[in-house]
């Protein structure tokens, strides 16, 4: 059995992923085999956790996902000691409209897994409003049970103390409190944290991390307050179809942004993945059957993309016979030409008419349902795929034939319908799942 909970939080940016990673790892210091999810459509903190634990992370998503596919994927948990999800946002943030199971929140998994909730709380410039917070948070909405709170970037011992006898008093136990501590905090930029893999003192500062949370907070109470938990077997696995036998996936630090559980069922079906680095001027392996580029971070490596001509005449030739996907950034690089921050505009690989440009910014952001209208990878044509889309470029030119008629969560349709050209094909969503 195992010790199963969520961390969540009033809102972002208050140190979920932090105290998660910190946990991780105080207890597996301890020789405890701890396992990690995402709750919702992060793709980065997944890399964060496996840095944390030793073991791969996942996302599970109410949205996107059924039951059936999150049982699934929670099923991995099974031999750990300690089990832990990190929510997104705020403990019950999510899309206006329900989607599979759900409407994305991280309050769904708590829910349907039986997990409590272990809340951080940042009580910078308040005192007992503290309380008042976790006390409407832990009563908004029967079934998800509050386990406790741990608070973070205390200003001083005398707010700890006012912060702690109004949660005591609101009947909520507090696991510890959390001084500021400059030296365990994330870096950031535009699409969220710098990723793991970027990070070379990545493991120092979980390790410190690890050691600041041990001291300041109770870990035996935490762990007395999770649930015990063992999976339970799902009767089916998730319905992803691999967009070839043999696949070529970009993989560097400009085209990283691929959800973790995608490429594991790939590789469950039978299909065999060999990576190659377009920033290291790397051509998709010729054996291959299908290209596929994740989204990443090519606006910020736009000059070497354009200038690396082994790799974009080597993905030009391989799309005269076989299919390449993008996804998001990938997408771009399929395009004619992206223009950067700068305001310079760079020539990419033209296998799309797609422009974008990081100069003109504009966040998009949101969940993605997909019915496509031709072909892609993996999937038939009349497919409904899901997904999610982040991204901060504007679109100066979509003139291919659209890939799909998408809507966001409301039920809208959207412009960014993805393209498709001869063997091309791309989407500004990350998929998720396909309906069954």
């Amino acid at each position: 059995m195992a010790a199963g909970f969520v961390i969540s939080a009033p809102a972002s940016g208050v140190g979920k992923t932090t105290l998660t990673l910190a946990l991780a790892r105080a207890w597996r210091n301890r020789g405890l085999n701890v396992q990690c999810f995402k709750s919702g459509p992060d793709y980065i903190d997944p890399a964060f956790h496996a840095a944390a634990t030793g073991r791969a992370s996942v996302n599970v998503d109410s949205w996107a996902m059924d039951r059936v596919a999150i049982s699934h994927l929670v099923s991995r948990g099974a031999d750990a000691d300690v089990v832990l999800a990190e929510g997104s946002m705020g403990l019950f943030d999510g899309v206006a409209a329900r989607g599979v199971s759900g409407t994305g929140a991280t309050a769904d998994i708590a829910e349907m897994l039986g997990w409590p909730v272990l809340l951080v709380i940042d009580p910078s410039g308040q005192a007992q409003t503290a309380a008042a917070i976790a006390a409407g948070l832990r009563d908004y909405r029967p079934g998800v049970r509050l386990a406790g709170v741990v608070l973070n970037r205390v200003a001083s011992p005398r707010h700890e103390d006012l912060v702690r006898r109004a949660l005591h008093d609101s009947g909520i136990a507090v696991f510890g409190a959390l001084p500021r501590h400059a030296e365990i905090s994330l870096p950031k930029r535009h699409l969220g944290l710098v990723q793991a893999e970027e990070q070379g003192e990545i493991g120092k500062l979980i390790d410190e991390a690890a050691r600041f949370v041990a001291e300041h907070v109770d870990l035996d109470a935490v762990l007395r307050s999770a649930a015990s938990w063992s999976p339970q077997p799902a009767a089916k696995g998730l319905n992803v179809t691999p967009p070839g036998q043999r696949i070529a996936l970009a993989r560097d630090t400009a085209f990283s942004f691929v959800y973790p559980h995608m490429l594991e069922a790939w590789r469950a079906a039978g299909a065999e993945i060999s990576t190659f680095s377009p920033l290291s001027d790397e051509a998709p392996d010729a054996s291959a059957d299908v290209c596929w580029l994740p989204g990443g971070y090519p606006e910020l490596h736009a000059g070497k993309i354009a200038a690396n001509a082994r790799f974009r005449s080597g993905l030009r030739a391989f799309a005269e016979t076989r299919p390449v996907h993008g996804e998001c950034g990938g997408y771009m690089v399929l395009g004619t030409a992206l223009t950067d921050a700068d305001g310079v505009r760079h020539e990419m690989t033209g296998l799309l008419g797609l422009e974008t440009s990081f100069a003109k910014r504009r966040m998009h952001l949101g969940y993605r349902l997909a019915a496509l209208a031709a072909p892609m990878p993996g999937h038939r044509s009349g497919a409904r795929l899901r997904g999610h889309e982040f991204h901060y470029s504007t679109i100066l030119a979509q003139p291919d034939t659209p890939l799909a008629v998408v809507h966001d969560a409301t039920g809208a349709v959207i412009a960014e319908t993805g393209s498709q050209r001869g063997h091309a094909t791309g989407t500004f969503f990350h998929l998720i799942a396909e309906d069954r």
